[in-house]
């Protein structure tokens, strides 16, 4: 038996006593204290499932981190293949180019044109080619038409032709049968310059006519096609010995009033008074002349 300090017997002395009523009531309360125990000592195991979470969305994270680096890897190389596509198509394009490029430019051999201004069609090009080539074969000479768009650094058209002369053809005998028409589109004018035999072979006449008349009249109406075929047309013909066609004739453009003057407004209205009063009598009197019959009859 249980006693406390004093000697007396302890109060839950006789709960240990298995006679005592109250026995079966201390083994319930001792088994429901060891499950509550059980119960306690079973929750630590909680730490361990979260743990296990934690390493589960780790893995998972893991797994996706490479798919998402991979995605961005691939949406890098997709816009360098559209970088490279892009870069490569602008290359392969034809750039606009300037006077210094034309300067620069290496002598024609297989074109007879330089089309800086971009304003000759595909037609045009081929007929220009197909013509100056066989004006080459037959005679010699060799002509090659270029059109500028602008002239920035040296605004004389006839001094730009000179070194574009000079720059393809040196020397005065390599110069000696060529010849250049430039044609610079915003400023509506041109010049044709060329070698010795060249200039003598045109005539002052016809240099004339083509820089007054052909050059000027097409260009202001922005026809620079028909401009460099009819140039070519009526060059080819004199340097061939044929007729060389006329020059083209500006267009007259009537510039007389559209307008009536005073005298012959009034006129106009003193005539149409006078119709408009006219019928106004007929539309009266005839009605009554017609009553008039009809009553004395009766």
């Amino acid at each position: 038996e249980r006693r406390m300090a004093t000697g007396r017997p302890s109060p839950l002395a006789h709960l240990s006593d298995p006679s005592s009523p109250y026995a079966e009531c201390h083994i319930k309360m001792a088994s429901l204290q060891k499950a509550i125990a059980g119960r306690g000592t079973a929750r630590p195991s909680l730490p361990a499932r979260a743990s296990r979470r934690t390493v589960v969305r780790a893995t998972a994270s893991q797994s996706e981190q490479p798919s998402v680096l991979s995605s961005l890897a691939r949406k890098a190389a997709a816009a360098s293949a559209a970088a490279v596509i892009s870069v490569s198509s602008l290359a392969g394009a034809p750039a606009i180019a300037s006077e210094f490029d034309v300067l620069a430019e290496a002598t024609p051999s297989t074109h007879y044109y330089v089309d800086d201004a971009s304003v000759l069609s595909r037609a045009t090009r081929g007929d220009i080619d197909k013509k100056l080539k066989l004006l080459e074969i037959e005679t010699g000479y060799r002509v090659t038409a270029v059109t500028v768009r602008k002239l920035e650094f040296e605004p004389d058209t006839y001094v730009f032709a000179d070194k574009v002369l000079e720059g393809w053809y040196p020397t005065a005998e390599d110069g000696d049968k060529r010849g250049v028409v430039v044609i610079v589109t915003s400023a509506k004018e041109g010049a044709i310059t060329g070698g010795k035999s060249f200039m003598s072979s045109l005539g002052d006449d016809l240099l004339e006519s083509l820089s007054v008349d052909n050059i000027p009249i097409f260009t202001e109406q922005e026809k620079y096609n028909q401009c460099v075929e009819s140039v070519v047309d009526r060059i080819r013909a004199q340097l061939n010995g044929n007729e060389v066609p006329a020059a083209p004739q500006r267009e007259t453009v009537n510039t007389g009033r559209t307008y009536k003057t005073k005298e012959e407004v009034e006129k106009s209205k003193t005539v149409t008074s006078t119709v408009v009063a006219t019928l106004l009598i007929i539309a009266v009197v005839v009605p009554m002349l017609q009553y008039y019959g009809y009553t004395a009859r009766d």
